[in-house]
């Protein structure tokens, strides 16, 4: 498990470590750190370091001073470097000077010779001879793309990009991209991360991250990432004892006579995750039956028997007949996990709020355009969205995308920052609803639940996409998914 941290809680964390450290050796300390991973990636790509060149995009105040002060560090062994200064007037003048001491050199990047972009004729060689790129043009405190000149830099770049903190027009409170920005093989990050990290675009554009213990107390993290240790460590499993009650019954009241793979999905995916029983109540009961003999179907939530959760919603559909079963179903008294057409449900008829039983766990599991419709357009800051709505609806929230977010009602936000996105095909959700559904029925916290589940979930795509659990690899079908969720269980329980 590790979190990820605001720049604000960051910048604050950093101003008490000076108090009792000089801030240019905390500088260095970092700086060195930047160091030694571009020299690993020089490595890795060049098979050696010496006599290789690294270019620096420098930019004003301390992120373009890490910057520096890694080039410092690479001339130490050997390294040609040449720093390209965006804001000649405000680069960091300590480290300016302490790589020009080393043997590095530093050039305007729009200096003599500028072509039609502004590029100095010496920084575009600079570029072009580059083995590998530091990205220091800006730090936590930018917003938006990078500015024309910048952006310009970076479009030329063809070497590794390894970038300090986070990559350079990434959002570092949303990890949302609205422009040019850079895309980095490798992050070298302090202290924690950062939300820009683990979310959208910025998980992307951040390559693997490096994190660097620099000294900071940062408190609880805005956000909490899990391990494939924690979930399976978490994961339950029947003891010595248990029966097939005991270990949680979960009811599915999913797909209809129109779409009955709905209900193949969600029903098998609750037997993958280990449930000790399931219960299928609906028109799609024979198809169950053919598909999945250890399933109990029925045709109606009433005939079903006692559950310990409901999965529900997808292919029941948003006409009379769903919106009954809904009710029935939150009715229960049960946890439920609601997905695909009740989120459509509850978005047009509020009055369907009123027959859940307040006691009882409430899951929704929208992708954007089932958010949209239930709380309005997330926008850029997911998070913060998802978080709300949780806390307005008094449910546990989970928003799907390359970096699933779930929020509590209390305010908690998990994120599973996936990657890939192998999950993104017809029926999916079904298998994901069908999860947490098993898990709800143990008796996890739902919060856990979501979190534990969107985990194992990506890990089945990719472990169905590619074999290896990579995410590299062939398009796949839900029911490709669905199958390799016992494989994605038992591989986050071995790492426990």
């Amino acid at each position: 498990m590790y979190g990820a941290w605001t720049p604000e809680q960051v910048r604050d964390a950093e101003q008490r470590l000076f108090e009792r450290v000089p801030e240019p050796t905390v500088m260095r300390r970092a700086a060195y750190a930047v160091a030694v991973h571009t020299a690993r990636l020089l490595d890795e790509h060049t098979s050696g370091v010496a006599a290789r060149h690294v270019t620096l995009l420098v930019g004003a105040g301390n992120n373009g001073g890490d910057a520096l002060w890694a080039g410092k560090f690479l001339r130490r062994r050997g390294v040609g470097v040449t720093a390209l200064l965006l804001s000649p007037e405000k680069t960091h003048a300590a480290g300016l000077e302490t790589l020009r001491r080393a043997g590095g050199r530093a050039i305007e990047a729009a200096g003599p010779g500028a072509d039609t972009s502004g590029i100095g004729a010496d920084a575009a060689d600079a570029l072009e001879r580059a083995d590998v790129v530091i990205d220091g043009i800006v730090g936590l405190s930018a917003r938006g793309p990078l500015r024309p000149l910048a952006a310009e830099l970076v479009d030329r770049v063809e070497a590794p990009i390894v970038a300090v903190d986070l990559p350079s027009g990434v959002d570092p409170l949303t990890g949302a991209v609205d422009g040019p920005a850079v895309s980095a093989q490798v992050t070298v990050t302090f202290g924690g991360r950062k939300p820009g990290h683990v979310l959208g675009a910025g998980l992307v554009r951040s390559g693997g991250v490096e994190l660097v213990d620099i000294g900071l107390d940062l408190g609880e993290p805005e956000l909490t990432v899990l391990s494939d240790a924690d979930v399976g460590a978490g994961w339950p499993v029947p003891s010595p004892f248990d029966t097939k009650y005991s270990q949680g019954v979960v009811g599915v009241a999913a797909g209809s006579a129109n779409f009955p793979g709905a209900a193949v999905l969600t029903s098998g995916a609750a037997v993958h995750a280990t449930s000790g029983m399931v219960r299928y109540a609906g028109p799609a009961a024979d198809p169950v039956r053919s598909r999945l003999p250890e399933i109990v179907a029925t045709g109606s939530i009433t005939d079903a028997g006692r559950v310990q959760s409901w999965a529900v919603g997808p292919g029941i559909g948003t006409g009379a007949s769903g919106r009954e079963v809904l009710r029935q179903v939150l009715e229960a008294g049960r946890a439920v996990c609601g997905d695909a057409d009740v989120i459509t449900l509850l978005a047009g008829d509020p009055t369907l709020w009123d027959a859940r039983d307040p006691d009882a766990p409430l899951v929704l599991t929208p992708h954007e355009g089932e958010f949209a419709r239930l709380a309005g357009d997330p926008g850029g800051d997911r998070v913060t969205a998802v978080r709300e709505a949780a806390r307005r609806y008094d449910v546990v929230l989970l928003l799907k995308g390359n970096s699933t977010i779930v929020a509590a009602p209390d305010g908690r936000v998990l994120v599973n920052p996936a990657g890939h996105a192998w999950p993104s095909t017809a029926g999916s959700g079904d298998v994901l609803t069908g999860i947490i559904g098993a898990l709800l029925a143990s008796g996890l916290d739902s919060w856990l639940a979501c979190g534990y589940a969107a985990h194992v979930h990506a890990l089945a795509a990719s472990l169905a996409a590619s074999g290896d659990g990579q995410g590299v690899g062939a398009p796949i079908g839900a029911s490709a998914l669905l199958e390799a969720v016992p494989e994605a269980v038992r591989t986050v329980r071995a790492a426990a």
